[in-house]
């Protein structure tokens, strides 16, 4: 059971004047659909944990979608705005950034294992009041081995407005290279040097990020696989579950207690 004082807001001030001493806080609790908390940042870095529901992490650089059995890191300093898709039951864990090196530099979503949802459960049942303890450190240490052996989702990119709004309409590579003034071939180099792939690639990736977005809203399969183009409901599950390892209808199913 969470602890009651792990269940009020944590303090965090912008820089590490005033923080806690602790290597990790933590605050628990629910988040209603729709809830929104537009861009801040924290001096400390934050993990998201999502145990029911889902949220969708925007940042200057792209936005994530983070569904159960998958957790968020957001490094010190990064501005992001969070919004709930649905009624969610979230961790918050928040760490001094000294803690981290050895994570991430950028947003990263991040998968998660059994054995980490437990140990983030258990430092959970711990007092805020008791977090510099012993065992707490012991808890935090182990969470972080956990973080640095989880395997990162290929959940997110930077994405130009227009194509993320709508990555299901037809974008012409040489349409969009005229627009920015460039040939064909540089905007294909520039894609690569700036995502890490190419821009058939970027829009596959934008069009999953759709996907994810609109099955947490409720959308049928059918309606999201002809929204984003695809020829019809097989061919988008076989593109999904390509890329995510499961099918749309059982990607936000919670975890089985075996798993």
């Amino acid at each position: 059971m969470i602890a009651r004082d792990n269940l009020i807001n944590v303090h965090l001030p912008e820089d590490g004047s005033g923080d806690y001493p602790h290597t990790a806080v933590a605050q628990g609790g629910v988040e209603p659909a729709g809830q929104t908390y537009a861009f801040h940042a924290h001096h400390r870095a934050q993990l998201f944990q999502i145990v029911r529901g889902s949220l969708r992490l925007e940042t200057q650089r792209g936005y994530f979608i983070v569904p159960p059995e998958r957790a968020v890191f957001v490094p010190s300093g990064v501005l992001h705005e969070v919004t709930y898709l649905q009624d969610t039951d979230r961790s918050y864990l928040f760490f001094r950034p000294d803690a981290v090196i050895n994570l991430p530099s950028d947003v990263s979503v991040i998968g998660t294992t059994p054995l980490l949802r437990e140990l983030i459960l258990a430092f959970l049942e711990v007092p805020r009041a008791e977090a510099g303890s012993a065992r707490a450190e012991r808890l935090v240490a182990v969470i972080l081995d956990q973080l640095r052996a989880s395997p990162v989702a290929p959940l997110s990119r930077a994405l130009a407005e227009d194509i993320r709004n709508d990555p299901g309409a037809d974008w012409p590579l040489d349409e969009i290279a005229s627009c920015a003034a460039m040939s064909p071939r540089s905007l294909q180099r520039h894609f690569q040097s700036e995502t890490g792939m190419s821009f058939r690639a970027w829009r596959q990736q934008a069009k999953l990020l759709k996907a994810v977005e609109w099955l947490a809203a409720g959308r049928s399969v059918g309606d999201i696989a002809f929204s984003l183009g695809y020829s019809g409901p097989s061919a988008f599950i076989a593109v999904f579950h390509a890329a995510f390892g499961a099918s749309p209808g059982k990607y936000f199913q919670e975890p089985s207690p075996e798993a």
